[in-house]
């Protein structure tokens, strides 16, 4: 009796860890990015399965396309995106929410830069929902020529970091300077390790670097300490991170050699290359990773 009751318990747990295992959402576009949001998941944070199709399409800003979609769920179980919608000029980003990430809010355009007449583009918004503040934190690129020191690049791609605040996505918080690390930067990352322990992923985006490095901070607004040695290859760009077990994974897109890449770290400081063991579709470019529900995953792979 009791090797029964010893077998139903173990049954039991096993049931009970398979159904805790999160299920990995990636969000991604294909160029020339008019196609629109795509989507991929995974079961392990490794194996990538493509959803077909485009998930909602870009109708705002200039341009009309959608580059790199950045995602995060919010406590009431809404998805939150934001998106760049021009290559060149504009003044903003797109913005959408949903409950299923198949039917969508009506497409905004926040223009954060609005008091920046001269600004030259507003690239790659990243969301990052801050617990102990209750609030969202947007953050992008932009290049504002003459407002820093010129270094090695040339004024118009001189990129600096900045960021909003929100709680609803409705008010936003006066536009202010994320990150100056003395060089032209883009593709920032916030990573919450724990309680004052953060990290930023970023593209170190000068012309002889174009790679992939970090620094650490205290707060998810900084600041942030000087940035490490990079950690790719040339022509990298386009980070997002997710935690597997006690390892965090850092996808990248490797352009230079037109494929994607991925590192796996446990301190931030060694990181080991680990791209062999990730498969993703075809095409799969700058997203970011959430999670999802089965019935989510359900729904997008039942989608008509």
């Amino acid at each position: 009796m009791k090797k029964i009751i010893f077998l139903i318990i173990l049954a039991f747990c096993a049931l009970s860890c398979s159904t805790s295992k999160p299920i990995y959402l990636f969000t991604s576009f294909r160029e020339p990015a008019t196609d629109g949001l795509h989507l991929a998941y995974s079961k392990d944070g490794y194996h990538w399965e493509g959803l077909e199709g485009s998930f909602l399409k870009p109708e705002i800003g200039a341009s009309k396309i959608m580059r790199d979609p950045s995602i995060v769920k919010g406590k009431d179980d809404v998805y939150h995106m934001v998106w760049t919608t021009d290559w060149k000029g504009g003044n903003g980003f797109g913005y959408a929410n949903s409950k299923d990430l198949i039917h969508w809010s009506t497409q905004e355009y926040i223009p954060v830069m609005k008091n920046e007449p001269e600004v030259v583009n507003v690239w790659a918004p990243e969301i990052f929902f801050d617990d102990e503040q209750d609030q969202y934190i947007i953050i992008w690129a932009s290049t504002i020529p003459f407002r820093f020191e010129k270094g090695i690049e040339e004024e118009k791609n001189n990129h600096r970091m900045y960021y909003v605040t929100t709680k609803d996505f409705k008010t936003f918080s006066d536009t202010k300077l994320f990150y100056d690390p003395g060089f032209s930067v883009i593709d920032c990352v916030i990573v919450k390790r724990a309680k004052d322990d953060y990290i930023l992923v970023l593209k170190d985006n000068t012309r002889p670097m174009r790679n992939i490095k970090v620094a650490f901070g205290k707060s998810p607004l900084g600041p942030f300490g000087k940035s490490s040695e990079p950690f790719t290859a040339y022509l990298s760009e386009g980070p997002t991170v997710e935690k597997i077990d006690n390892n965090w994974l850092i996808y990248y897109d490797n352009y230079g050699a037109k494929n994607y890449k991925a590192a796996k770290t446990s301190d931030f400081i060694h990181f080991e290359d680990v791209s062999s063991a990730i498969k993703l579709p075809e095409g799969h470019k700058h997203g970011t990773i959430t999670t999802i529900s089965k019935k989510v995953l359900k729904g997008l792979m039942e989608r008509k």
